[in-house]
């Protein structure tokens, strides 16, 4: 299954974790649309297990980018999808409060921290940090929050030649292909991107 999914990935560059209709893993697990949360279907241990072996992939990156959602993306996107987060671009910071802001300056200090609570997910919805879950030493689940730049040494990649704006408009044009092809709605957390729809 596996094989499957990274095929699926690599064709369309995005790949949801879950969706009512864009391409996502758990729907190509099940073999059909997943309605509500994917935890009480039947094969949600198969779901889980793809899922960690995903996210875990060389050619796999994980941000909330398509409608905040869980959202993998392809080692060919990430030139793109890098230009962008990186870029530190006003809409970054508009939803951040000044936890999340105090929060953000500690990942830049340290390259990585774990953290929880809205804070986190403000950062990783503004695609400012990497967000992993991670099992602690005491065996319970933490979030680790890293740094681009830290990031990109661990994945060995090099710093994107793109600017904000040519790596925008490749991810729009992903989803904006998507979201045709599957009557979806996704949308971009960036503020040119609207609901990318067909007129």
């Amino acid at each position: 299954m596996l094989e499957t999914v990274i095929a699926e990935l690599e064709t369309n560059g995005l790949l949801l974790k879950t969706d009512a209709k864009l391409p996502n893993v758990c729907a190509l697990v099940a073999g059909e649309p997943v309605r509500g949360s994917w935890w009480s279907h039947t094969m949600s241990h198969q779901m889980f297990h793809v899922l960690t072996e995903v996210a875990s992939h060389r050619d796999v990156l994980t941000a909330k980018l398509i409608s905040s959602k869980d959202t993998f993306v392809h080692r060919s996107l990430w030139p793109a999808f890098l230009a962008v987060a990186m870029s530190r671009e006003r809409w970054q910071f508009a939803a951040l409060d000044a936890k999340a802001r105090a929060l953000l300056k500690r990942v830049d200090e340290q390259g990585k921290t774990e953290a929880s609570g809205g804070a986190a997910v403000a950062l990783e919805k503004a695609l400012l940090v990497h967000g992993e879950q991670m099992h602690t030493s005491e065996g319970s689940h933490a979030k680790v929050l890293t740094s681009w730049g830290k990031w990109m040494e661990s994945a060995a990649v090099q710093s994107p030649e793109l600017t904000a704006a040519q790596g925008r408009e490749s991810i729009e044009k992903a989803v904006s292909f998507l979201n045709r092809r599957h009557d979806g709605r996704g949308r971009l957390p960036w503020p040119a991107a609207r609901t990318l729809t067909t007129p």
